[in-house]
Parts: structure tokens; sequence; C-alpha cells
């Protein structure tokens, strides 16, 4: 990866900052019951970690593979699971953390895959919500920041693997292959 001169959209302190806020938001809204945390991989790794630390309640975690982007930076629309959870799901309180919602079409594809196994319940967090792009009605549960349709990476979020590092959120200019100061 380039040594590269970067602005942040979001620094580490304020991403810190709001996912202490948002597992006290969903402390409160699972009162306690286990949940079962499902992790988006690989972009909401880091979030995950991040999140199940400040969790005041049980949690068990698995983890799933998705892919609808490949190599690019827009979404090619068809969803593939490419590591499926490993137990079974049925009667437990679901939780799924995503780095992301751009389209919805990918948790929207996931949530009804895992619907259909019947858990008790199913919710969705994600770090980060671009609701200009959506292409399906999909509301996340709780969400960290509202973002504008930036390509973005950092903080478990990549660029053809490169950048998922970097401790805050910067954007990337993909066609100059570098990111794009603010404004």
């Amino acid at each position: 990866m380039k040594n590269i001169n970067r602005e942040e959209l979001l620094s580490a302190a304020e991403i810190a900052r709001r996912v202490k806020e948002l597992a006290a938001e969903i402390t409160a809204a699972y009162g306690g019951r286990r949940v079962l945390l499902v992790c988006v991989l690989k972009g909401a790794v880091v979030f995950a970690s991040d999140l199940m630390r400040y969790l005041d309640l049980p949690v068990e975690i698995d983890f799933m593979a998705v892919s609808s982007y490949g190599s690019e930076t827009a979404t090619s629309g068809a969803v593939r699971i490419l590591k499926d959870l490993d137990s079974s799901i049925q009667g437990k309180e679901l939780l799924i953390v995503e780095d992301i919602v751009d389209t919805g079409l990918t948790l929207d594809y996931l949530c009804k895959n895992l619907l259909s196994r019947k858990p008790a319940s199913l919710k969705v967090v994600t770090l980060l919500d671009k609701p200009a792009r959506r292409k399906v009605e999909f509301i996340p549960d709780f969400c960290g920041f509202e973002i504008p349709d930036y390509f973005v990476v950092g903080y478990g979020l990549d660029y053809n693997q490169d950048y998922r590092q970097l401790p805050g959120i910067h954007i990337l200019h993909p066609e100059k292959g570098e990111l794009q100061p603010e404004g």
C-alpha cells in the first residue's frame, strides 16, 4: 500500500465514542437476554470486536462471509454466501453486525436467509449507513453514523483488501487510487 496523504471522514475517537453509545443502546434493547452476534466478514470484524467489549449482556459470536462487491467499488447486486454460520440459530436472539449498509441488497438477502432459520428475533447494527444508495427498503435497527455517498475505507472497510487497518474512516477516490480530502 502506498504512503498517501489522507483526510478522515470519521476519527478513531469519534468511532470509539459512538461504538460505546451503540453498545449501551443494544444492551438496553435486549434487557439482559443472551444475544448471538453475527459478524459479517471481513469488513465488520473490527466493529464487532469493539462493540462486543462494551455490551453488558451475555453474547456469543459467529461469522458469515458474503460477497456482492468482489474487487469493485459498486455492488454487483448478486449476493453469495462464502462462509455460513457454524451452528443452528433457531430460537436465538440474533444481532447482525455489519460495517456499512449501502444498497441494502446484501442485508435484505441475509435477513431473509437468516429469518428462514427461525431465530427468536433478528436485528441489525451497522457502523455506517449510506441511504442515498439504497435500492431496497432497509433501515438498520441500530446505526453508528449516516454518511453521504462516498466510497469509504478504514476501521475494517477495504478497497481491494487495502486500508482495513486505518483507525478512522476515510473517503477513497477509486479512479485515482488515493484517498480524497474532505470538502
